[in-house]
């Protein structure tokens, strides 16, 4: 009987635990919650402001209306990116801008409108209509050009010439966009950049960096500085997650294709 009276007292026991076990389980998970959220690099971001850099007044929102199939059933889906304003050295309008692919991958319906919108150029949002011309196709060439409906002028700027064929060089990154994070970001209102983060890899197809970046920064520029301090192109951005890793996709891939249209 006594050893009886002893398992059936430890089969008492976790049943006495079980009310215990909600706020055990979330004792545990605000733990992991805190060891991930040190993990999480310093904000490096800086928010736009009128002390910013000129050319990141050339950086906009691209707003593309699209439709894909889910369990077979045609959805309706919105794709929130970022794109720059492009042209050759030394003009004073463009009409072409650059994003990444996969901001266009779901735009199917060609009576849809795309709309590229500049809020940081003057007083009011410099907003137009833009056509899709050429793009990658697939992730692994994660980049695309656009035509707007009307150029867009602009006084004292300009628009993000071209990076040069040779970009081997030392100088640092900058990568800016409308990221979604509710921070810095402000869930995609505030255009957010890194100013002098570094590329960790050498790749053509695409390249891995330390600049900060979330979801809706994508299609945004990857810029380098000149030796006589000039910004250029150097790149469009594939990926952030927002954690220190972010994927843009160099000029080199799609330089060609882009010279053939701001000629």
């Amino acid at each position: 009987m006594p050893a009886t009276r002893i398992f059936q007292s430890r089969q008492r026991r976790p049943g006495q635990l079980r009310g215990k076990l909600p706020a055990l389980l979330l004792l545990v998970w605000q733990l992991q919650a805190g060891a991930q959220e040190a993990e999480l690099p310093p904000e490096a971001r800086l928010v736009y402001s009128a002390t910013s850099p000129p050319w990141l007044q050339m950086v906009g929102r691209l707003d593309v209306p699209g439709f894909k199939y889910e369990q077979g059933r045609r959805v309706h889906h919105r794709e929130n990116c970022s794109a720059t304003l492009v042209s050759r050295h030394g003009t004073r309008e463009a009409i072409h801008i650059v994003t990444a692919w996969h901001c266009l991958e779901y735009y199917r319906d060609l009576s849809m409108t795309i709309t590229f919108s500049l809020p940081n150029l003057g007083p009011k949002p410099e907003v137009r209509e833009a056509r899709a011309l050429v793009d990658g196709g697939s992730m692994n060439a994660d980049w695309a050009i656009l035509r707007l409906a009307k150029p867009v002028a602009f006084s004292p700027s300009s628009a993000l010439a071209i990076g040069p064929i040779n970009t081997a060089d030392s100088s640092g990154l900058v990568m800016a966009g409308y990221s979604r994070d509710e921070g810095l970001g402000r869930s995609g209102e505030a255009l957010t950049y890194h100013e002098n983060c570094q590329q960790l890899d050498d790749q053509r197809a695409s390249a891995h960096t330390n600049c900060q970046a979330y979801k809706g920064a994508s299609g945004g520029p990857v810029v380098r500085y000149h030796t006589d301090g000039a910004p250029y192109l150097a790149g469009v951005i594939s990926e952030g997650n927002g954690e220190g890793t972010s994927t843009y996709v160099p000029i080199a891939r799609f330089r060609r294709l882009l010279n053939h249209y701001l000629r």
